[in-house]
């Protein structure tokens, strides 16, 4: 038998995240020697390379890329196992925010997860718009939530950021279509103006082809063929596609997916939910690449 050791793993994911050794001590509060040694220690385990340096950076070899998914996975099972075990049954209610386009891609892992480890807690969920979320939070409605923002607010924590992109129905050829058809949410929804904005910026012609604050309305226009939305690629549903680059759509602005946790009085369910969100988040959108290559 042979066993991977989490520690040895951990630091790895880390290393891969971060590019760096240093930022990746500051993280696991150990030294530069001790993560050094501890990569070193995995990758002859494994008899394998498992990063090249490019510069100041570590970028990851072949091997690396083979392992980082299944490493996060190994790591979150690791930390959800341990806390199940740790932490006394907990019961009464969460209540959750969420915007509308992360309810379908990032909800059903969550809730299964937290489910088996707290059967007792009731969880409400308030699937809004994120400026609409901030306000329930800023009033005591809502115990958490994730929120789609450019930038962060005051005790938010980003969980991710990805470069907002064109998506349409899988061979569709609304892209293709002058003016340009649009499919955006209501004023108040945070992709709307960017996207906006940046047709605008390159004398795009686009006209609005539907506008509404019904993530389901949006989608069945865009599943028709009769417009392309911006979307997060974390987030982008099965029947849809990005917009393919040779089309010319200009490039769209980063976004962070941000978690808020009330500040006061939170209860254990409340941080057992936060921490599910953490893992199964970061689980979800950097199995199939590396977190370097988020921003790029």
């Amino acid at each position: 038998m042979r066993n991977l050791d989490t520690a040895l793993l951990r630091s790895f994911v880390a290393v891969a995240e971060t590019g760096s050794v240093t930022a990746t001590a500051h993280q696991l509060h150990l030294t530069q020697a001790a993560v050094s040694q501890q990569i070193k220690r995995l990758e002859e385990q494994l008899a394998v390379e498992l990063f090249r340096r490019e510069g100041r950076r570590l970028r990851l070899a072949d091997a690396g890329e083979r392992l980082l998914a299944r490493a996060r996975r190994l790591v979150a099972l690791n930390d959800e196992i341990w806390q199940l075990m740790r932490m006394p049954e907990m019961a009464g209610e969460v209540r959750l925010g969420m915007p509308h386009d992360l309810v379908a891609p990032y909800l059903p892992p969550i809730l299964a997860a937290f489910d088996r480890a707290c059967p007792r807690v009731r969880v409400h969920i308030d699937d809004r718009i994120s400026v609409e979320l901030l306000e329930a939070m800023a009033d005591g409605t809502i115990d958490l939530c994730l929120t789609t923002e450019q930038g962060i607010g005051a005790g938010g924590e980003t969980l991710l950021r990805e470069r907002l992109t064109w998506a349409q129905v899988r061979g569709g050829s609304a892209a293709r279509k002058v003016p340009l058809p649009l499919a955006v949410g209501a004023e108040t929804c945070c992709f709307r103006i960017p996207a906006v904005q940046a047709l605008a910026k390159v004398e795009r012609e686009f006209r609005i082809a539907c506008d509404t604050s019904q993530m389901q309305t949006m989608m069945a226009t865009v599943e028709a063929d009769l417009a392309v939305t911006a979307l997060l690629p974390s987030s982008l549903p099965p029947g849809l596609e990005l917009v393919p680059a040779e089309i010319g759509l200009p490039p769209l602005p980063l976004f962070a997916v941000n978690l808020y946790v009330r500040a006061a009085g939170a209860t254990p369910a409340v941080e057992a939910m936060a921490a599910h969100i953490r893992r199964h988040v970061v689980t979800k959108v950097a199995a199939p690449r590396s977190a370097m290559d988020l921003a790029s």
